[in-house]
């Protein structure tokens, strides 16, 4: 198992081009599979890889589930066991993929946490005092919400990756997918506030060096991130949330404002609709406004009316 296991992880570093996180994650779930089919009172313990069962993969996953695991954790194990087995299924070592008989557990699809546009600006404000510490988070969260880029994207930035004079910003999304979009004057107000907190006196750091660091200097961690937006959010009404919710609301707020929904899978590095679709809210006003303006027998004049009915109708 444990050779198979490398195998497996070459290819996805090698040939799939693989996040660190995925690797991570799926190095993790393979090995704790692999412990569990070791402990006694396992049902026919495999000796090999093509010996495991779809009632061991499904004793594994029930015995997870029973430990009180999520259902979107459950998935991603299945979704790893597949992709492992149809690895050594082309590779010959093994016959059958016993992952795929198995059924995905439901997942509860919550809608995506959204800041208002006042919280978006009030979160903006709360890093204060010119310490470069401040002075980064004010930074970091200008960047996330002016960009809509991922958390791992950001992290990732590097010194040459912003192109302050023509407002852009050149980002490494997942598959190592790369883009180009649009960053705000006031975010790179704000990093150049940063880096020169940082070195008051001019210091030639090479193009690759990290955007955002640390205090030690090293480049930021997607948990560092994690945790700088959420003290600093626990301060609004509606309490902490992650970094993808700027990336929610930076989608919400433009669709909001008229952009199109192309326009913005093309920013959010979508390579399906059907994601942004998830990722975003049509606001009831935008909806009414598009239909004012399109439809022949719309009443314009009168959009506030229509937008009780639903209410009144509801009574």
């Amino acid at each position: 198992m444990d050779e198979a296991i490398r195998a497996f992880v070459t290819f996805l570093e090698i040939e799939r081009h693989a996040s660190l996180e995925t690797i991570r994650n799926y190095r993790s779930d393979l090995r704790q599979l692999s412990t569990f089919l070791r402990q006694p009172g396992t049902a026919s313990p495999p000796a090999r890889i093509d010996q495991v069962t779809p009632e061991h993969l499904r004793s594994f996953l029930h015995w997870l589930d029973r430990k009180g695991e999520k259902a979107a954790s459950l998935a991603r194990k299945l979704a790893c066991f597949r992709s492992f087995y149809r690895f050594h299924v082309r590779e010959g070592s093994v016959l059958v993929n016993p992952a795929e008989q198995l059924s995905n557990p439901k997942l509860p699809k919550p809608l995506p946490r959204v800041l208002t546009k006042d919280d978006a600006d009030a979160l903006m404000e709360f890093p204060a005092g010119q310490s470069p510490l401040a002075q980064r988070d004010r930074a970091l969260l200008e960047t996330l919400y002016s960009t809509g880029a991922r958390v791992s994207e950001v992290v990732g930035l590097n010194l040459g990756d912003l192109n302050e004079a023509d407002g852009l910003v050149h980002l490494r999304g997942k598959g190592r997918k790369e883009r180009i979009v649009p960053i705000g004057t006031v975010a790179i107000t704000a990093i150049r506030s940063y880096r020169a907190s940082l070195n008051p006196a001019p210091v030639k750091l090479p193009l690759s060096a990290p955007l955002f660091m640390n205090h030690r200097g090293g480049r930021l961690t997607t948990r560092s991130v994690a945790r700088i937006v959420a003290r600093y959010s626990r301060r609004l009404a509606g309490g902490a949330v992650s970094p993808h919710a700027l990336r929610h609301s930076y989608a919400t707020h433009l669709l909001d404002e008229g952009a199109d929904l192309r326009s913005i899978q093309e920013l959010l590095g979508h390579a399906s609709l059907n994601t942004t679709q998830k990722y975003t809210h049509l606001a009831t006003d935008q909806l009414l406004a598009v239909y004012d303006r399109a439809h022949p027998r719309a009443q314009p004049t009168a959009p506030a009316a229509r937008r009780k009915a639903p209410k009144q109708a509801s009574q």
